[in-house]
């Protein structure tokens, strides 16, 4: 087998890709008024078609425009959100090393790029929440009155999504309210999916996955240890007690093994869930490489119980630890190697009610393209939230930036007026990609 055979696919496709659109460019076809035109790398594949269909949902006028006001005061708030993140991941990076920073990759919000991204479930949720959100500003440009050119199909060796073409001209004639509505409306799309796929994850799991039992789920045994070299455990144990004390969450089984020392003979209650029951099992605990005079087991225990791992999918507000805990919880899964789950982590559960006798495997696949489709949608309106041209983002905040001026500048003009948005939102854009470059450049200069 070819260990390069991946590549060597990938790598075929883009060659494929390129000569189609050199083809295309060649022979004339590509151009901006054009059925195919070039975004970047991308290929735009447009067509009038559905332009009809977003005239009769942009109808109801009334619910769209209050939905377009929701949309800008959510852009706004996440817009704030995530440049305070940005500013305080700057001041984080200070306080890191090299071997610690966060690589370029993990920059970018793309499946197959991005680590913590799945390829499959990425381009999947990629695909389906930027076509609805262009689909929303489709809706919102023409309730507000605003012409659409053209709609289409994204293609980048992959189709990555779609796009609606507004008129640029009658956005720019139309006010700034009725403007910002169709730029909030793609952010708005993307939130309004992260709510209904998050409950749809949530009530899934909740009606069907019951954790196997109370205690700390095992993520690796490492070799040449106590636990190493007890062949019984093993990655989706679940280890329940040591000499007897509960070890029902993270800071017990720390507990517990803080309490024992080098060639101390411990027993472990170990669910195994090839057994479907708990087990007994004695170990002899070796040094510990860091802590002179403990015990060492040699696993690698996730950060979340089963129990609390159920409880983040289904309600994160409810951690024991705070509703903030459990929503940084609910984020972070993927950086704890946690899809949510797949691999070992399913044997942490089993499923019952409507589900008893569904194929796990089936299961966990549905509920984990729910948890992706959810998390991408998410990502992708706070992303668009930047004060970032060309972003829907740096729209709004050209605009915002314009509003202020028009208050406390009242003998402003309209041209003057609108070259201060526009040098405002390319100071954002340029102190915006100073910080995004800052965290990754910053700890490996120091």
């Amino acid at each position: 087998m070819d260990p390069y055979l991946g590549y060597e696919i990938a790598l075929l496709a883009v060659l494929v890709y390129a000569g189609i659109v050199y083809a295309l460019w060649a022979t004339g076809r590509i151009g901006p008024d054009r059925t195919f035109s070039l975004l970047g790398p991308a290929l735009m594949i447009k067509t009038k078609k559905g332009r009809s269909a977003l005239d009769r949902w942009g109808r109801f006028v009334r619910f769209w425009t209050a939905a377009g006001d929701v949309g800008i005061a959510l852009a706004a708030a996440a817009m704030a959100l995530i440049v305070v993140l940005l500013v305080l991941g700057a001041i984080e990076s200070f306080r890191l090393t090299p071997s610690t920073a966060p690589s370029p990759s993990e920059a970018l919000g793309l499946p197959g790029i991005n680590p913590i991204i799945p390829l499959g479930y990425g381009i999947v949720a990629l695909v389906v929440g930027v076509v609805l959100h262009e689909l929303m500003h489709g809706v919102l440009a023409r309730s507000q009155k605003i012409g659409v050119k053209s709609l289409g199909v994204l293609w980048c060796v992959i189709p990555v999504g779609a796009f609606v073409e507004q008129d640029d001209a009658e956005m720019q004639a139309a006010s700034r309210r009725r403007r910002d509505r169709v730029a909030a409306a793609g952010v708005l799309a993307n939130f309004l999916l992260a709510v209904v796929f998050f409950a749809a994850v949530a009530l899934l799991v909740a009606s069907a996955v019951q954790p196997n039992a109370s205690g700390v789920g095992v993520a690796a045994v490492e070799p040449n240890t106590p636990a190493g070299n007890n062949s019984t455990i093993v990655a989706g144990d679940i280890i329940t007690s040591v000499n007897g004390t509960s070890t029902s969450s993270v800071d017990l089984f720390e507990s517990a093994l803080a309490a024992t020392h080098p060639g101390q003979n411990v027993t472990l209650g170990v669910y195994d869930p090839a057994l479907g029951h708990v087990t007994n099992l004695t170990v002899t605990l070796a040094p510990s490489p860091s802590v002179q005079g403990r015990g060492y087991l040699g696993v690698k225990i996730y950060a979340l119980t089963p129990s609390e791992l159920k409880q983040t999918l289904v309600w994160p507000w409810g951690s024991s630890s705070g509703p903030l805990v459990g929503t940084v919880d609910w984020i972070v899964l993927p950086l704890a190697m946690i899809e949510p789950i797949s691999g070992s982590t399913s044997g942490f559960f089993h499923l019952s009610g409507p589900f008893a006798h569904t194929d796990p495997n089936d299961f966990w696949l549905g509920a984990n393209l729910l948890y992706w489709l959810s998390w991408m949608s998410l990502l992708l309106g706070l992303s668009n939230s930047l004060p970032l041209v060309p972003l829907d983002g740096g729209l709004l905040f050209r605009d915002f930036a314009q509003s202020f001026a028009a208050r406390v500048k009242s003998g402003w003009d309209a041209a003057r007026l609108d070259r201060f948005g526009g040098r405002a939102a390319a100071v954002s854009s340029v102190v915006v990609l100073v910080l995004l470059v800052w965290q990754f450049v910053v700890p490996r200069l120091l």
